[in-house]
């Protein structure tokens, strides 16, 4: 996979801008925008401030028990029991995904806003963006192109994550739990912006051209894919894996996070 400046990146998108005015870029977020993942984060202070409501508690015994796991315990008892089955590879990826959105049933809308900003701050996020990607949404928004961040995490903590890089909850495409009467209910809106998801929940949000897009994981590879520029960011070792497939990948040049 050809290595490629943030300059030759952006030279790209401005002949697509040019091209074909009024399109857009999309983002991941873990790993693209920001180091860490901040729906793991959300997981561990809410599991660790037992914070988990009795809500949420029929819909993770069935999904333990689903999976061959013990379905005794209390929420958070088995809200972690369920992550390590993950970390174990008995609970897929996209598992894990829905559960970290259902599992805050019970919680109130405003409540847990407030929650995942704290999270957000408390772990260092605005430390963490990656200089690269900055870069490319700093020109984005100096000539108005609208840019979306597209992540398989909760929508609240993204949300609260994408604020801090200056990006309206209206852009923010994430893993979003039902609710009712301001209270989150223990499902999730389908799709998830997963995989094909990705592509499927950003089309849903705007058709506009995709102009680039940017990922760091396989599970971004299809949103790359539907992108005049596909780029991957600090790529994991799948996506790497995965690049041939998609030969106009190009890897963007390191810069060091703000």
């Amino acid at each position: 996979m050809k290595m490629e400046t943030v300059e030759q990146t952006l030279e790209r998108i401005a002949r697509e801008a040019e091209h074909t005015p009024g399109g857009i870029l999309a983002f991941d977020g873990d790993g693209t925008l920001w180091s860490g993942d901040v729906g793991d984060e959300l997981f561990m202070a809410v599991t660790g401030h037992d914070a988990l409501k009795e809500q949420a508690q029929p819909r993770l015994m069935a999904m333990a028990a689903a999976h061959g796991l013990d379905s005794e315990g209390g929420t958070c008892t088995l809200a972690r029991r369920l992550f390590s089955a993950f970390e174990a590879g008995v609970v897929s990826q996209r598992d894990v995904c829905e559960l970290g959105a259902w599992m805050l049933a019970g919680w109130h809308v405003d409540e847990l806003r407030d929650f995942c900003r704290g999270v957000v701050e408390s772990h260092g996020l605005a430390r963490r963006i990656q200089g690269e990607t900055h870069r490319v949404l700093d020109w984005a928004h100096a000539r108005d192109i609208p840019c979306y961040v597209v992540s398989a995490s909760p929508l609240p903590v993204v949300e609260a994550a994408a604020r801090v890089l200056g990006l309206p909850p209206e852009n923010v495409v994430a893993t979003t739990p039902q609710e009712s009467d301001g209270v989150v209910l223990s499902d999730v809106v389908a799709p998830i912006p997963y995989g094909p998801g990705k592509v499927s929940c950003l089309r849903a949000r705007t058709s506009r051209p995709l102009y680039a897009a940017f990922g760091d994981n396989v599970f971004d590879l299809e949103m790359l894919a539907a992108s005049r520029v596909p780029v991957a960011v600090r790529p994991k070792a799948r996506l790497l894996e995965r690049a041939d497939s998609l030969p106009p990948l190009v890897q963007l040049h390191p810069v060091p996070s703000l």
